[in-house]
């Protein structure tokens, strides 16, 4: 059988970008890798305002469907690991509502978001499961996304991170 990575060529734009640029092909937590590569393009995004970052979640979730499908249909796998496009908008939602660049905002939504990400709690795990294609890979990470937007919200308001 071919390992489904052998598949990919980030020669390919489609490819470099559902892999986050090459981020995703990390041999471990790639989908954290891939969420720790996002993070520098929040920051560029953030330097020319928050309307940038809400263009780039709306944008990066409608192309995102085609990116993650086609690199999935490609590699013949269902959300393989490598593709970590939905990680980089995800991590851009948690985002939304409290947009920092301050590192302990930026680390507690890394870790809000992966946390979400990882142990996919109702009705994440049911969007994994049931939800397939392009769609299905984005969906359960903007999910995702909006349960660690709400949950970061909620820590700025009571601890008052920003």
């Amino acid at each position: 059988m071919t390992n489904p990575t052998s598949l990919i060529r980030l020669s390919n734009p489609v490819h470099l970008l559902a892999t986050g640029f090459g981020s995703g092909l990390s041999p471990v937590i790639p989908g954290t890798m891939g969420t720790l590569a996002a993070v520098p393009f929040y920051f560029l995004l953030m330097q020319f305002g928050w309307w940038t970052l809400l263009f780039a979640v709306v944008a990066g979730s409608v192309l995102g469907v085609y990116l993650c499908g086609r690199t999935s249909s490609d590699m013949r796998v269902h959300d393989h690991g490598s593709i970590v496009w939905d990680e980089f908008v995800g991590f851009w939602i948690t985002m939304l509502l409290v947009p920092s660049t301050q590192w302990q905002v930026v680390m507690a939504g890394f870790l809000l978001f992966r946390f979400f990400d990882m142990v996919k709690p109702w009705p994440i795990n049911l969007l994994d499961k049931k939800v397939h294609g392009g769609i299905g890979i984005m969906l359960d990470d903007i999910v995702a996304g909006l349960m660690a937007m709400v949950s970061l919200w909620l820590v700025n308001h009571w601890w008052l991170l920003a």
